[in-house]
């Protein structure tokens, strides 16, 4: 691994964003647009794996993402990014998005997903990432929940149309 490139812990990528729910992001019902919310979920997600690898990655999956509860117009949305699992090239990020009403403070988690992404060099191919170092039982659990997602997903490969 080039020098910089030593074990990294979660905390080191993890990331938290805010947007304020404007009528530009929200559809005829006055909910944050499902698009907005997504494009937000993926930019933050990068941000954390980027932040890990220290190169340039590119989205390869979003998956369970589940809208909970809408987003109203006027809300405040906090968008907590972490890392789940890093494998040779790729990084697992699970993101949490919550809706906080500015009057009261009171704050609900509207959705969550998970996204991969694969780190690049500097020709666009996939670059070893920085191995994740796990520190608590929580940790753990997701990096072994991660890397049973992965194995999932190259066993339904494998089987392809």
């Amino acid at each position: 691994m080039p020098e910089g490139d030593e074990d990294k812990d979660a905390d080191e990528s993890a990331t938290e964003m805010v947007q304020l729910i404007l009528p530009n992001d929200t559809n005829t019902l006055g909910n944050a647009l499902g698009g907005r919310v997504m494009n937000w979920i993926d930019l933050v997600g990068a941000m954390v794996a980027y932040r890990h690898s220290r190169r340039p990655v590119v989205t390869v999956a979003m998956e369970r993402l589940e809208f909970i509860q809408p987003i109203r117009l006027g809300n405040i949305v906090i968008l907590k990014a972490r890392l789940n699992y890093v494998g040779t090239t790729s990084m697992e990020v699970g993101v949490e998005v919550f809706a906080e009403d500015p009057l009261s403070g009171t704050h609900q988690l509207s959705s969550h997903a998970l996204l991969t992404y694969v780190a690049l060099d500097d020709h666009g191919k996939p670059a070893r990432a920085p191995r994740l170092k796990l520190r608590n039982e929580e940790e753990h659990r997701r990096f072994q929940q991660a890397a049973s997602r992965r194995q999932q997903r190259l066993r339904e490969r494998g089987a392809g149309p």
